[in-house]
């Protein structure tokens, strides 16, 4: 990969067509690699937090994001997608307080 050019249209292209849990996990590992040997690359990061939303593994997209905002403050796709996110988690979190099973509360020992 080091040395390797990188089409981000036609990377981004995979991203939008990609199916299948193993496909994509496959594609995040590829887009990583080529994250660790460019050390950081917003729009790779964005096409990784974009294929982790696809398997609904949110709190990794949330640190790509996070990632992305540490260095560029004003990138709205990050700032949007992030706003999204959180929203998302916040609302599944509440999830627990509505439920009458208090055998499945994690506080309750």
């Amino acid at each position: 990969m080091i040395g390797m050019k990188v089409d981000l249209k036609q990377l981004k292209e995979l991203v939008d067509k990609v199916a299948g849990r193993e496909d994509i996990e496959e594609l995040i590992t590829r887009i990583s690699g080529l994250i660790d040997v460019k050390k950081f690359d917003s729009a790779l990061l964005h096409l990784r937090a974009e294929l982790y939303m696809k398997i609904q593994q949110n709190p990794k997209a949330i640190n790509d994001y996070n990632l992305i905002l540490s260095r560029d403050k004003s990138d709205k796709k990050a700032i949007v997608q992030l706003e999204m996110l959180t929203t998302i988690l916040r609302y599944n979190n509440t999830d627990i307080y509505s439920s009458t099973n208090t055998n499945m509360d994690p506080w309750m020992e």
